[in-house]
């Protein structure tokens, strides 16, 4: 079976705390017609260097009803600054206007399959996966991007389209998993990368 979730699957719940002190279940984003999931961290330099795009994308899409939830789910002892009190710092250092979850036990990157950080999931009205993978082709630096895979999917299924591109490998860190070395992957993992 493959480690990351397929194409047309349907989102996972979850219920975590959120930096904002409340905790987030799936079902509190009903009402957003395209929902995308996350899998972020405070450290990653892909993470980093993709955040005001992904600042921008809210700005762009928040009021077409899209809403955005951040996942960090990466283990604390060997990055702990990943830590849910230093989310709680960055998210209001940063300003950070989408909701952003601890996964503390990492089930949900689990039944996301998460590969990297940053790992983007696009799913429809109905929570069915639409999308998987990177935002673009350099989450480093914006103006060296060629490809808008993430805004092109959302710009189709808000125009009841098929996305032009539905599947592609995350470029970011490894999601730092317990007990695991910094670079390790499930061997299942291998479906994507």
């Amino acid at each position: 079976m493959a480690f990351t979730l397929r194409l047309g699957a349907q989102a996972p719940d979850f219920n975590l705390p959120g930096v904002d002190g409340r905790d987030y279940a799936l079902g509190d984003f009903k009402s957003a017609p395209i929902l995308v999931i996350e899998f972020s961290c405070n450290h990653c330099p892909f993470v980093i260097g993709s955040e005001d795009r992904l600042k921008a994308l809210h700005r762009k899409y928040g009021p077409r009803g899209v809403a955005i939830v951040a996942i960090n789910s990466n283990e604390t002892v060997h990055h702990p600054d990943d830590s849910f009190d230093h989310m709680v710092t960055r998210a209001k250092k940063d300003a950070l206007p989408w909701v952003y979850v601890r996964d503390e036990s990492q089930d949900v990157a689990r039944a996301y399959g998460a590969l990297r950080t940053p790992h983007f999931y696009v799913f429809d009205s109905s929570r069915r996966l639409r999308y998987g993978g990177r935002m673009d082709d350099n989450p480093h630096e914006a103006d060296k991007a060629t490809t808008h895979e993430l805004a092109d999917a959302l710009d189709a299924l808000l125009a009841d389209q098929e996305p032009p591109i539905t599947l592609t490998n995350p470029i970011g860190c490894n999601v730092k998993w317990i007990g695991q070395d910094a670079h390790w992957m499930p061997p299942e993992a291998c479906d994507l990368v």
